[in-house]
């Protein structure tokens, strides 16, 4: 609830901060001016980001109501009926089985039902499966799950292992994964219909449409975890940090795979190996910012060009964020500016602190800092790479829910040790437009000095 608060109190300064803009223009009767333009635009594009954050934490409300109101008439007919019957029981919100503060262990009740049977266990495992069957259909996605979802605060709470997460892979356009098959199959157009002036009585322009098939394998990643049984029967607080660490370990590797994925092996096939994208060389002994930056015009102006549409996302490395706002001019004046309201010669704009989509843009375009770039790219092995994208085109099929099973497997029991697997399945689309993707690279681009 703090965060939503936060984001709306942020959409409403930045609609305050455009008001402004525009009211100021209108009291001294002129037109906005360059600066004020370009700014008005990045004002509109932090909005739409903040938009569609806003749209998905206010869905989880929503569905964390219907949820809550499943429980409540569960409760009251299990426990009360003849209250209910006659209207003297209303219970407007409850706390989820696994919620933050339950006191109770997931994995401790996953065990106890399937090992020892336990039935207050099924119970609690039966009520959660209900639970989240609701909210994943509240937030639209199927509920057809071959097994449990893992209650999201034991992914969110644990100090796990430091990784660079999946700061790409969020922004990418989410699709629903089927239910079923481990390929989808996609139509690309390669020959379309033609056009021409016709002279009156003749016959008009007719080309036949054509097109290929686009065939992405759907993978699986997976993390598991060996655990005593000691643990799991008698441990405490053990939870939070073994599902953090899988799934901050899933995430960073898919991430990794829809940026370098080679499509062999079991792979994604990610932006690095997508046959036909835009390719642009920035070589440079001795590199500057000031040099940089038209190469990334050209890989802006190469996807306006040959996709016919704007890109909106570019996604650097966070040592190539901060090269880029240490930069000054020849008046020590730094190029990129870290505020917003109307700045003047910038070449871009917003906060180095920060990762993921943090709120810096250049050229109007947001940027998201994501550690999964390589740096050790290169004749040097110290290059890293810029991708520009345009994220309608960048599909991401996932898995709902996902990490959305646990499996246990009684493999070593001899030694009273259970393994734990947490896993989703996933399929990277971005070949469908490859012009819609551009990559910077090149010796310009080996690791900055500060």
């Amino acid at each position: 609830m703090n965060l939503l608060n936060q984001l709306v109190s942020e959409r409403d300064e930045i609609s305050s901060t455009q008001t402004g803009l525009v009211e100021r223009a209108a009291d001294e009767a002129r037109d906005l001016t360059e600066s004020e333009d370009t700014n008005l635009k990045d004002l509109k594009t932090r909005a739409d980001v903040l938009d569609v954050r806003i749209a998905e934490l206010r869905e989880i409300q929503v569905a964390n109501l219907e949820a809550a109101k499943l429980r409540a008439e569960v409760s009251a007919t299990d426990d009360a009926p003849e209250e209910r019957a006659a209207g003297r029981v209303t219970i407007t919100d409850e706390p989820l089985t696994y919620g933050e503060h339950s006191g109770r262990s997931f994995f401790s009740d996953l065990y106890r039902s399937q090992v020892h049977h336990e039935p207050a266990s099924q119970a609690r495992m039966a009520r959660h499966s209900a639970e989240m069957d609701i909210e994943q259909r509240a937030a639209g996605t199927t509920s057809n799950y071959a097994g449990l979802v893992v209650p999201q605060y034991l992914t969110q709470l644990a100090a796990e292992l430091a990784r660079a997460g999946r700061p790409f892979a969020n922004l990418c356009t989410p699709m629903p994964l089927g239910s079923s098959g481990m390929t989808l199959n996609i139509s690309r157009v390669t020959t379309g219909s033609s056009a021409a002036v016709q002279v009156e009585n003749a016959e008009i322009s007719d080309t036949t449409i054509d097109d290929t098939l686009l065939t992405v394998d759907i993978r699986t990643v997976a993390a598991g975890q060996q655990i005593s049984r000691q643990a799991l029967e008698r441990g405490e607080g053990i939870d939070a940090l073994i599902m953090a660490d899988l799934e901050s370990a899933i995430a960073t590797t898919l991430d990794e795979g829809c940026i370098y994925g080679d499509g062999t092996s079991g792979a994604l096939l990610g932006l690095n190996n997508i046959t036909g994208k835009n390719a642009i060389t920035y070589t440079d002994g001795s590199p500057t910012v000031a040099e940089f930056y038209p190469k990334l015009m050209d890989a802006i102006q190469q996807i306006n060009s040959n996709r016919y549409a704007g890109p909106d996302l570019i996604i650097m490395h966070p040592r190539r964020a901060a090269w880029l706002a240490a930069a000054v001019d020849g008046q020590n004046r730094p190029l990129v500016l870290p505020q917003t309201n109307v700045p003047s010669n910038a070449m871009g704009t917003g906060p180095v602190a920060g990762y993921g989509l943090n709120g810096l843009q250049l050229a109007g375009i947001p940027v998201v800092a994501d550690a999964n770039i390589s740096t050790t790219g290169g004749a040097s092995n110290t290059e890293d790479s810029v991708f520009v994208v345009r994220r309608a085109d960048m599909l991401l099929f996932e898995s709902p829910g996902a990490p959305s099973m646990v499996r246990m497997d009684q493999t070593l029991g001899g030694q009273l040790t259970v393994k734990l697997v947490a896993y989703q399945y996933a399929a990277a689309v971005f070949g469908r437009y490859p012009a819609a993707i551009s990559k910077v690279s090149g010796t310009g681009l080996v690791a900055p000095s500060f």
